[in-house]
């Protein structure tokens, strides 16, 4: 099996830290060397010790699992000789508390959009064939307890 990593780095510079009130930005660094700031979200912990325009872990999670449907989608598209020109995706993740009273993430919806050209177009069926295999094979909506839905859009 393939290993994935990601580097993390806080420091607490010249903030107390004890009183709580310390930045919760920081930064990740994948294994290909990208570098994405990272911060609590703000409905969580407020600014200033949250930064607003860096990514929250809801954020990230939920765009881990769209990429990881549109991937497999674009994968299979291609292998059905479906030619894709544009995925686009609005993808959200609602909070909430579970059967514990822990709050988690309770669902992520992917509301995909997809333009396709060429002589070969998919019909709506095939296209909505398409997401629910994607969704079958990807591995991060395997891996995770909430509900992951995929409600294409249609142009």
């Amino acid at each position: 099996m393939s290993k994935h990593t990601a580097e993390l780095l806080w420091t607490r510079q010249d903030q107390l830290f004890l009183d709580h009130r310390y930045s919760r930005r920081h930064m990740v660094q994948f294994d290909g060397g990208e570098r994405v700031p990272m911060s609590s979200s703000p409905s969580v912990v407020l600014a200033p010790m949250s930064d607003p325009s860096a990514v929250d872990p809801e954020e990230a999670f939920v765009a881990s699992l769209a990429s990881c449907h549109m991937l497999w989608f674009l994968d299979m598209a291609a292998r059905q000789g479906f030619r894709v020109d544009s995925y686009r995706d609005a993808a959200a993740g609602t909070m909430g508390r579970d059967e514990r009273n822990r709050v988690v993430m309770r669902e992520v919806l992917l509301r995909p959009q997809v333009d396709f050209s060429g002589d070969r177009l998919p019909s709506r069926e095939q296209v909505e064939q398409l997401h629910h295999d994607a969704h079958a094979h990807c591995f991060l909506a395997n891996s995770v307890r909430c509900d992951v839905r995929c409600e294409p859009m249609f142009g």
